[in-house]
């Protein structure tokens, strides 16, 4: 069956981002920084869901210095099989699919 990235993110995420992404989850209080809202993260960027640096922050490959040590390398666990993603014909990408799961999730509940 199809990995769901809402389930995903309700089970590793909801707890700091909250149930909604808006952030305030039940583990939220202690932690600096603040968990952020990610139902804004396209707007953060310009208008367009930034896809490919979601899934690297969320992996735990590229982070800046402002991410939270709180902030799980989710790339450290299994994230499933991989799926190759072509963004440019003939060069592709394998991508966990529960990765792309949940970046399909973050972009679907952006206003």
């Amino acid at each position: 069956p199809e990995p769901s990235g809402a389930a995903f993110f309700q089970s590793n995420c909801a707890a700091c981002h909250g149930a909604d992404g808006r952030g305030g989850g039940p583990l939220a209080g202690g932690l600096d920084p603040s968990p952020p809202d990610l139902t804004t993260i396209a707007a953060r960027a310009g208008g367009a869901f930034p896809r490919d640096r979601v899934m690297s922050v969320i992996d735990g490959f590229s982070r800046g210095e402002h991410f939270s040590p709180a902030m799980p390398e989710f790339g450290a666990d299994d994230l499933g099989e991989t799926v190759v993603v072509e963004q440019t014909p003939g060069i592709g990408t394998p991508i966990p699919i529960r990765l792309l799961a949940l970046a399909d999730y973050l972009e679907s509940i952006q206003r």
